[in-house]
């Protein structure tokens, strides 16, 4: 699976819409990808695990493709005959990025709970804490880290990366997401855990 999202990441840098920021976002994602992989085979984890993972880093990649303002996503849902999202919840900007930072927290908790439970030992409670605390300390480093890429690449270019669409408090409700999306993926863990 990693490498086919990988594969996904390369294969989004040919003609990109937005050429110059697109390996910004995307080259970062080959390297995770090795990283993880090698990752796992020091401390395999279950397939579902890993699925989440990569479809964490498929949805990433195709928000990078589009500089993450501009996924038309709306398009892909008329081509499908259904109604656009923004119209019909009211979205005055494009959400891709809400819904990546949203999964952040949903889609990466659980591997990390896994990892930390079958390798280190843990409880599933002290597991689930730590879980969320990283995907919040994650989130938080990731906004600082954009926030300083801005900083050094100035411009419009700086603007069109960093993705606010004139939200000044876009950072604080990325993080937000990001926890919703950890608190989220516990609550399904734990209800899981019971019916088995």
């Amino acid at each position: 699976m990693l490498v086919q999202v990988a594969v996904v990441a390369l294969l989004s840098l040919i003609d990109s819409p937005y050429p110059r920021l697109a390996p910004l976002q995307n080259l970062p994602t080959l390297a995770i990808c090795a990283l993880i992989w090698l990752g796992l085979r020091q401390w395999p984890l279950p397939f579902r695990a890993v699925a989440s993972v990569c479809l964490f880093l498929t949805l990433h990649t195709i928000g990078g493709r589009y500089a993450y303002s501009f996924v038309p996503y709306d398009q892909w849902l008329g081509a499908l005959g259904l109604p656009p999202l923004s119209e019909s919840l009211g979205l005055e900007r494009n959400s891709w990025d809400r819904l990546v930072h949203f999964c952040f927290g949903l889609l990466l908790t659980y591997p990390i709970l896994c990892w930390l439970q079958l390798h280190r030992g843990l409880s599933a409670r002290w597991s689930a804490y730590i879980a969320v605390e990283f995907v919040l300390a994650g989130s938080a480093l990731y906004e600082i880290f954009e926030w300083l890429l801005t900083v050094f690449m100035a411009g419009p270019a700086a603007l069109e990366y960093n993705g606010q669409q004139g939200d000044v408090w876009d950072a604080q409700k990325d993080m937000a997401l990001a926890f919703l999306g950890a608190i989220t993926a516990v609550f399904i863990v734990r209800l899981r855990a019971r019916r088995i």
